[in-house]
């Protein structure tokens, strides 16, 4: 039966409470029922497209996400066969709907997964369909479709490629340099002087510890991304850890009066992980060292973290151009490097999935000197058989 293409809203879709849905209509519920069902979401409502057809496979609701996504007009679609509505293609060209057969074939089928496939003009468009029974070998009542757009599936492809891209381009460098230093020492050991071969060796430590350390970044990010950034929390003293960065950073040839601590006891303690909170110290130490100008100014004090919660708060800010406002929204994205930046573009990335893996949060502006300045608190986080 054809719907009339003039009232077109008038399809709702249920909307389900937990233990009640069944898999195929007719099917019993897994759980308790919990009473009828008697709220109805517009289709309009959803953020993915909507098609429905009927049991002649004419199609009774197209959503108007369903419309964007396929660049077809509702009134174009509504009432209409299913494979005129969406004439869907397969990436070999095949007829989409005549392949797959949604009212014939074999009675227990329940769907199709989704896949990515073409409509005329070569929009892509990602599909999965649902075929809904009385019973479970009963003929098809309804066919739903689910529609979406490729467009985040295309972003996180560009960036797996840029990742690769660039992951290739840090291991060239050091490696053609491990292989040329070394396969010349084997060569030739008898030709260089001790300080020729010290010289070749330390290249080659450093090019190792850089590719150690590039390792060590993309491990990171599958953690933080799976969710799966282990932390072993014990009491840290920030402050003392910011002398230590320091000291580290005086001893490769920075002059003291290049950094300015500023301490505002008392501090809480913070029950976090010490090398991970050495990981982000370090990094934004770093980048103002590198890329800033003037004083480093580094400010420790007690802040309010997530929930009223007590914390502490790192400042690090320099007396550099700053970064641009227009950038400042970008600057904990992946791969970011500013105009003079350098490296992977994956240290604040990492800065800020550690912060917030600690349940703190990190923030990027403009300094009182002109540069740029990051702040991130950490809260107590005390475990709960101290408390």
């Amino acid at each position: 039966m054809a719907v009339g293409m003039s009232r077109p809203r008038e399809t709702h879709v249920a909307v389900v409470r937990a233990g009640e849905g069944p898999g195929t209509a007719g099917e019993p519920a897994e759980g308790p029922a919990l009473g009828p069902v008697d709220a109805t979401v517009d289709p309009d409502d959803l953020p993915d497209g909507l098609v429905i057809a009927d049991e002649t496979g004419r199609v009774i609701c197209f959503n108007s996400a369903a419309a964007r996504i396929t660049a077809v007009p509702r009134a174009a679609a509504l009432g209409h066969p299913l494979e005129h509505a969406l004439p869907l293609e397969d990436l070999k060209g095949r007829r989409w709907w005549v392949l797959t057969d949604p009212y014939g074939g074999l009675a227990t089928r329940v769907g199709q997964p989704e896949r990515n496939l073409l409509l005329p003009g070569g929009r892509e468009v990602l599909v999965s369909a649902r075929y809904v029974r009385e019973h479970p070998t009963g003929p098809v009542r309804r066919v739903v479709i689910s529609l979406r757009g490729t467009e985040a599936r295309r972003r996180t492809e560009r960036s797996h490629a840029e990742l690769i891209a660039i992951v290739a381009h840090e291991l060239r460098s050091p490696l053609t340099s491990v292989k040329g230093f070394t396969a010349t020492l084997l060569a030739k050991w008898e030709r260089f002087t001790d300080d020729q071969k010290r010289l070749m060796l330390e290249t080659v430590d450093a090019d190792a510890g850089r590719v150690t350390r590039l390792i060590a970044e993309l491990l990171d990010i599958s953690r933080i991304d799976s969710g799966r950034l282990e932390l072993r929390r014990q009491p840290v003293d920030l402050s003392a850890a910011v002398e230590r960065h320091i000291q580290a950073l005086t001893a490769n040839g920075q002059t003291p009066d290049r950094f300015l601590v500023r301490t505002c006891q008392p501090l809480p303690t913070v029950w976090a992980d010490p090398d991970k909170v050495d990981q982000v110290l370090g990094n934004l130490l770093e980048n103002a060292v590198r890329h800033g100008e003037g004083t480093v100014t580094i400010e420790v004090a007690p802040a309010p973290a997530k929930s009223d919660e007590k914390g502490t708060a790192v400042t690090v800010s320099d007396e550099g151009p700053g970064i641009p406002e227009e950038s400042m929204g970008r600057v904990f994205t992946r791969f970011w490097r500013g105009s003079k930046r350098g490296g992977t573009g994956l240290g604040l990335y990492i800065v800020k999935g550690i912060v917030e893996a600690h349940g703190g949060t990190i923030t990027v502006g403009r300094g009182p000197g002109g540069g740029a300045e990051f702040r991130f608190i950490l809260p107590v986080s005390t475990p709960a058989y101290l408390v």
